[in-house]
């Protein structure tokens, strides 16, 4: 979606730079535990973020790195500052 709007260019078509660039990846499933987490985020009104932080930060106890101010700071996930 990114793509489509303009928002990020990349260098090949979407297919092909999905099965270069994934390899070695972890995908994580989005399971019943990541939507009841992503819930509890009430600071985000977009789902898709609120998936992505309880996902990362929450329920695989990770560190969701962004530039996102609504995400950044919060006490309840792990944050690193991409600016």
């Amino acid at each position: 979606m990114l793509q489509r709007k303009g928002r990020i260019r990349l260098p090949t078509d979407l297919s092909e730079w999905l099965s270069k660039s994934t390899a070695g990846i972890f995908e994580a499933p989005l399971t019943h535990e990541i939507a009841l987490a992503s819930q509890q985020l009430t600071v985000h009104a977009d789902p898709a973020d609120r998936f992505i932080a309880a996902t990362t930060a929450q329920v695989l106890d990770l560190t969701l790195v962004t530039a996102d101010e609504k995400l950044l700071g919060l006490s309840s996930i792990k944050t690193l500052a991409n600016r």
